[in-house]
């Protein structure tokens, strides 16, 4: 019998009989909260949750919601006075509050400092410069002007500094005629990378710097949509590639310094070189299949940082796909679920709707993981459902 295990596990449970019921507080109400909140049903914990929207994914499934913009000091602030530890499912909170929060005793993660660097891509990509971060090149620009005068420098990707999220505020420009797609904005005006791959690492950081890392995984996107359209995980990758993507996902978030957990999202390229694309300083779309593939999930990880309990076990139990349900082209309104059935009729599929009332073309509604421990039975059953399941509206 391995002994340390079972002492492990033993003051494991014991931590979570007798720890002190916590407030905890997340920031968003989206389908990141929703999925957050069914995990914290296995925790000590009484949950809030602030969204302007009463009715989103994740309302009903809080202990405590509050109406409130997340943009807003006074909400925000007000939101996490009472609190023991605060959250966020989306990068585009007050960061101002946070940090008076933080300075008056709540706990904060991601740190206010860490997100005010991520949460704008001009000093995101600073901070991988100045970290000595392999990353694309770049040229800051501050409107259309601007962008003019570095024809030179494409083919490129112009990012808005703040406001992006889902494919949004993101413009390739690989020609002059191009440019008149560009933002009137502040912007990063990254140098295209001849992409081999794309892969994204979840790592954990607990308050005493320690890490859990989740094996890297293979995207795939939507070029028109520029969202993620299925994965598959973990990433098939030569030895050293994956220990390279490791090292540099890890230095990415150790340099960061903040407990949480994040996603880098990384370039290989035909060299065999990793770049740093982004990072998101929370659960993430690239981390969904471990709900079902691995023995903790990336919801399950988070609870365990925020009430400060051991990191899980971020192992496999079985390799798995992950397809994104989006709304069809064509369609706006109340959602239907056409060819719903056939999927839930297939084996090892498991299904997660966000509880969204109304689509529209290219919404994310749902996702789907499949489980196997053959590649190709994962990409025909994810090619299987990409022409099987619709979301349509009347």
């Amino acid at each position: 019998m391995d002994f340390s295990l079972f002492n492990f596990t033993i003051q494991f449970f014991y931590c979570l009989i007798f720890a002190p019921m916590k407030k905890a507080g997340i920031l968003g109400g989206g389908q990141l909260g929703r999925m957050l909140l069914q995990e914290a049903a296995n925790y000590p914990v009484e949950t809030w949750v602030m969204e302007n929207d009463a009715s989103c994914p994740a309302a009903h499934l809080c202990h405590h919601f509050i109406k409130g913009d997340i943009t807003n000091f006074d909400d925000v602030y007000n939101f996490g006075k009472n609190l023991d530890v605060l959250t966020i499912e989306i990068e585009s909170v007050n960061e101002d509050a946070l940090e008076k929060l933080e300075s008056e005793g709540v706990s904060v993660f991601p740190k206010p400092a860490t997100l005010r660097i991520i949460k704008n891509k001009i000093l995101q990509k600073q901070f991988y410069q100045q970290q000595e971060i392999p990353t694309s090149d770049f040229i800051i620009t501050q409107n259309a002007e601007d962008l003019q005068q570095h024809a030179s420098f494409l083919p490129a990707v112009h990012k808005l500094a703040t406001g992006g999220y889902d494919g949004r505020g993101v413009q390739i420009i690989k020609t002059t005629e191009d440019i008149t797609k560009g933002f009137d904005a502040p912007a990063v005006l990254e140098k295209m990378v001849d992409i081999k791959k794309e892969i994204a690492v979840m790592i954990a950081v607990n308050k005493a710097g320690e890490t859990a890392i989740y094996s890297p995984v293979d995207m795939v996107f939507d070029q028109h949509l520029n969202l993620l359209s299925y994965q598959m995980s973990p990433a098939t990758l030569p030895e050293k590639l994956l220990w390279k993507a490791e090292a540099i996902a890890l230095k990415v978030v150790k340099e960061l310094k903040s407990p949480g957990i994040f996603a880098v999202e990384l370039f290989t390229d035909f060299d065999d070189k990793v770049w740093v694309n982004e990072t998101a300083p929370r659960v993430h779309n690239s981390g969904h299949h471990s709900i079902e593939a691995c023995y903790s999930s990336q919801f399950d990880m988070l609870w365990r940082v925020l009430l400060d309990y051991p990191l899980g076990n971020t192992d496999h139990i079985m390799p798995a796909a992950l397809v994104n349900i989006l709304g069809a082209e064509g369609f706006t309104g109340p959602a239907i679920y056409e060819g719903l059935n056939e999927i839930l009729a297939m084996d090892n599929v498991f299904v997660h709707l966000y509880g969204k009332t109304d689509t529209k073309p290219g919404r994310k509604m749902g996702h789907i993981t499949i489980l196997s421990n053959e590649k190709q039975e994962l990409l025909h059953k994810a090619n299987q459902i990409k022409h099987t399941l619709f979301v349509k509206s009347k």
